[in-house]
């Protein structure tokens, strides 16, 4: 029986359109599982949508739609941009698209609620117990937050969350728990003592230090009177399921648990070699939460959680569309081909860390190493192929008594050389795929191309024709590099499927290289004689600044719609008393709003969303001042920015360190949330001038 391999990308949440960062996640499980199939895997490959709570009731109350509606919509712009990039299912991307508002998910969701309510904790308490919750919520995060997760500005009797910055919703209602503080030392020991449970390492460092600051019970029902978009909990109808127990719930009910419909799929053949792939800010429910409502569950804990990072401009910045730095999924579609998307995002991110993503990175990367790369290898190739053999793959040995000609052209005789290369890439690049180390696999072979386009230039085909005595020079040359070229389009097929297939097919294949395994490969299996398919040109170069401006010109046509769709004139009933939000001269003068420059930006230990600065107000030692902007910014290119300040604000304790003022930044919408521009300026502005 053949190992199996089950990878989830996170189902992605109802609330807004599909992003870069639901494409980019999912193309990496697309191309683990179609690795993992032609190494003679069993896979299994989940996506889809999580379609409950409260934000989902807020988003489809503010677009006019029921939530079902809401979710319908979601869900089905999602799938049309999977099938576009040829994720989806007819494509041979995933196996199923889950729905937390399918009715087996439901039934299993339930299923695991009594599970862990009739099992243990670690510390032999029972799991769920019922009470009375009182605290603050953050709708966006879907997460309760303690006091070293929000900040309440001066003046403000609600306090804001960290990550958002937006008003926490007081919750005080009736509630189950999970005890969720007697995992800790559980949790510890499974991570630590777990090789590959959770990656990368400085993730899992990060996840260590969460759960030795000490876990607090978790709520994990709201009254259906408060949200009545969730499931049902079992043998209480007045309660609804917190949406993360429900959420996380769909990697086992997708296949199979706790239900009926999806028991054939095989809970206990999938689940034993599950990776989850998640995005590092929701790293903590996939880890803490998860592994204890599993652990609670008497399930097995996942084999993997691999948190990666985060795509960002050219400029270090998140994305937003405000800014207008959004990389849009129907651009790329548009204007790019699928496989030429899918290896940049794979070459350009190193897999666990932040990336960086433009329309014109995309250009550099498909030219150079698409079109100039292997294309240009291809097309070279095969065009000598149909010009100096008829279209026909030559023998590839050289006589012993040739050799002094292969020599004088500057090829390896016996060819050693190339398959010692070409081996060795081979296996670098299996290995580092096993590993999820995309990018370094790529550049790998990437060194392999570029080594047979040196050969072919070294050895000049185009003058080897012209002497008889170097026929089988030329022979080796264009068996070399036909012979690399198959080897490279099975290697890359969990890349680039496309661009593989039409390499494999232009050789003269007729083989499914989706189910030939890159570790089976062997020199010298392309038979000689082996008439090429028709030819055709795998990866364009793509003209720089006509694309550029077409996408220029249809980014300008969307914020022309977006300005159009705003009405000129607000609605009466809905505006504001003018009176009641007007503030008189002297409440504005109480705000002493300064410039001051970053003297030190730095990250804060075990704080993921904060960093400490230093800043110079032209006061005689710098302010500390401590902001929510760490994933946004790096640090080290704020030193130097001049910012303004509010000097005159309370200072206040986080994470035991006091907060002297406050930095001003625009608050931008992306879709998925506001995200913080940090207000600067252009011209050269003394520090501690006072803004008037």
């Amino acid at each position: 029986m053949s190992q199996t391999f089950y990878i989830t990308t996170p189902i992605y949440y109802a609330n807004s359109l599909p992003h870069l960062g639901h494409l980019y996640t999912t193309i990496v499980a697309d191309a683990m599982r179609r690795y993992k199939r032609q190494r003679g895997f069993d896979t299994y490959f989940l996506t889809g949508t999580d379609e409950h709570g409260i934000n989902i009731q807020r988003a489809a109350e503010k677009a006019g739609r029921t939530p079902k509606e809401q979710t319908d919509y979601i869900s089905g712009e999602l799938k049309r941009m999977f099938r576009d990039f040829g994720l989806d299912t007819e494509h041979g991307g995933y196996d199923v698209f889950m729905r937390t508002t399918a009715p087996f998910h439901y039934e299993g969701s339930q299923h695991i609620w009594r599970e862990i309510a009739k099992g243990k904790t670690p510390k032999g308490n029972d799991p769920i117990y019922k009470g009375f919750y009182e605290g603050w919520f953050c709708a966006p995060c879907a997460e309760y937050k303690s006091e070293d997760e929000y900040f309440t500005p001066d003046g403000s009797e609600v306090p804001f969350c960290l990550i958002h910055e937006r008003p926490l919703d007081k919750v005080s209602e009736e509630s189950y728990f999970f005890r969720l503080s007697d995992f800790n030392e559980f949790l510890i020991d499974k991570i630590e003592n777990t090789p590959g449970l959770v990656r990368p390492e400085a993730r899992k460092n990060e996840v260590l230090s969460f759960v030795r600051r000490g876990l607090q019970d978790l709520s994990i029902s709201r009254l259906k009177s408060s949200v009545s978009w969730g499931v049902p909990v079992p043998g209480d109808e007045e309660h609804v399921m917190y949406v993360w127990l429900d959420a996380l719930t769909n990697y086992i009910t997708a296949i199979g648990y706790g239900n009926e419909e999806r028991a054939s799929i095989g809970f206990e053949k999938y689940w034993k070699n599950v990776v989850h792939l998640v995005g590092k800010d929701i790293l903590r429910f996939h880890t803490v939460y998860w592994m204890s409502f599993l652990h609670a569950a008497g399930l097995p804990l996942p084999s993997t959680v691999y948190a990666h990072g985060m795509w960002l401009d050219v400029d270090g910045r998140k994305m937003g569309k405000t800014i207008g730095n959004v990389i849009e999924v129907d651009v790329l579609h548009e204007h790019f081909q699928v496989d030429a998307v899918r290896y940049f995002v794979l070459r350009e991110m190193v897999f666990g860390q932040d990336g960086r993503f433009g329309y014109e990175n995309l250009i550099e990367r498909a030219n150079a190493d698409l079109a100039s790369g292997l294309g240009n290898l291809a097309s070279r190739t095969f065009s000598m192929l149909t010009k100096y053999r008829e279209g026909k793959v030559p023998a590839g040995k050289i006589a012993e008594e040739n050799y002094i000609h292969a020599r004088r052209a500057g090829l390896d005789p016996d060819g050693q050389e190339l398959v010692s290369v070409v081996t060795h890439a081979r296996d670098q690049f299996c290995r580092r795929f096993d590993n999820f180390e995309f990018s370094q696999g790529l550049e790998a072979l990437w060194a392999v191309i570029a080594r047979v386009d040196k050969m072919i230039s070294d050895a000049k085909p185009w003058e080897l024709i012209k002497d008889e005595r170097q026929s089988e020079t030329l022979n080796a040359v264009l068996y070399r590099a036909t012979e690399t070229l198959r080897w490279l389009a099975v290697m890359l097929y969990p890349v680039m499927p496309d661009a593989s297939k039409s390499i494999y097919s232009q050789i003269g294949l007729d083989g499914d290289v989706s189910r030939l395994d890159p570790a089976d490969l062997r020199w010298s299996e392309l038979a000689a004689e082996t008439a090429i398919g028709e030819t055709v040109g795998v990866f364009p170069r793509i003209d720089r600044s006509k694309v550029m401006s077409e996408i220029q010109q249809e980014t300008e046509k969307r914020q022309e719609v977006t300005e159009e769709q705003k009405p000129l004139v607000p609605d009466a009933s809905a505006a504001p008393n003018e009176e009641e939000n007007f503030i008189s001269i002297d409440d504005f003068l109480k705000v002493e709003l300064r410039v001051g420059e970053i003297k030190v930006a730095e990250r804060i230990p075990n704080a993921d969303k904060l960093l400490r600065f230093e800043i110079d107000l032209g006061e005689e030692k710098p302010r500390q001042i401590l902001a929510g902007l760490a994933e946004y910014y790096e640090p080290e290119k704020l030193i130097g920015r001049k910012v303004v300040v509010v000097a005159n604000l309370k200072p206040r304790k986080m994470r035991g360190l006091e907060s002297q003022g406050m930095i001003c930044a625009a608050s931008l919408e992306d879709g998925s949330g506001p995200i913080p521009a940090i207000a600067t300026f252009v011209e050269d502005v003394e520090i501690g001038a006072r803004l008037k």
